[in-house]
């Protein structure tokens, strides 16, 4: 940028306004990252050049870019993919997510009567980043923020898998006992239309069997906790 061009990009403050120039370029790069997180198997420079409508040559920039923040790697084969300097930005997320979904969390738990968490996907394994107990039960199940177990077991990791399965339809509720604790059911249902977000919302309760109405209070919870995250 010559100086020239920089004079005629601050005000009569001083003020440094951002250009159209910087603004295309921050927005591509931000386009880059959205397309290699809806892909499991990385996209070439070419592949990414179609789906952004540039020339290979500003994707090679906008890559060399990204990953000079670990943002992006690009293996062997010189596919792009989502790099591990974006689980460092991720770590800022929870506390986002949890906030945003105990509203519909605590209302759930003092409807049923039951424990309700908000479970996440943090690599293979299912992660609780949100739990509220309800207040007027004698007694439920204690249930910790931080609680990891894998996906094909429990409620809330098996309902998230269930969305996986069925990513373009409403895949319902899913129900277990006795899969994580002895003598505890689970009800769970997953978020659905949360970009950059999988995860379930559920409740966890000491019953033989979960109550008919709770799987549907569940989805309708789950449904909230979506809202408040679009």
């Amino acid at each position: 940028m010559t100086a020239a061009t920089v004079a005629a990009d601050l005000t009569n403050e001083g003020v440094g306004v951002v250009t159209a120039e910087t603004s295309q370029t921050l927005d591509r790069g931000l386009r880059v990252l959205k397309l290699l997180a809806d892909t499991d198997h990385g996209l070439t420079v070419t592949e990414l050049s179609l789906k952004l409508g540039v020339n290979r040559t500003v994707v090679y920039r906008l890559l060399a870019t990204l990953e000079q923040h670990a943002l992006v790697r690009r293996d062997l084969g010189g596919r792009a993919r989502v790099g591990l300097g974006v689980l460092r930005l991720g770590r800022q997320v929870h506390p986002l997510v949890r906030e945003a979904a105990l509203p519909a969390l605590r209302s759930l738990a003092e409807d049923i009567g039951a424990t309700a968490h908000l479970t996440l996907v943090d690599g293979a394994e299912a992660l609780a980043v949100a739990v509220v107990e309800p207040t007027w039960t004698d007694y439920h199940v204690a249930y910790r923020a931080g609680f990891r177990h894998s996906l094909d077991r429990g409620a809330a990791g098996k309902a998230i898998l269930s969305a996986r399965r069925t990513p373009l339809a409403e895949p319902g509720y899913t129900l277990t006992h006795g899969e994580l604790e002895a003598g505890a059911c689970g009800a769970a249902a997953p978020l659905l239309g949360v970009t950059g977000v999988e995860g379930s919302v559920g409740v966890v309760m000491l019953a033989d069997s979960v109550p008919e109405r709770v799987g549907p209070r569940v989805m309708d919870a789950a449904r909230e906790v979506a809202e408040a995250l679009r």
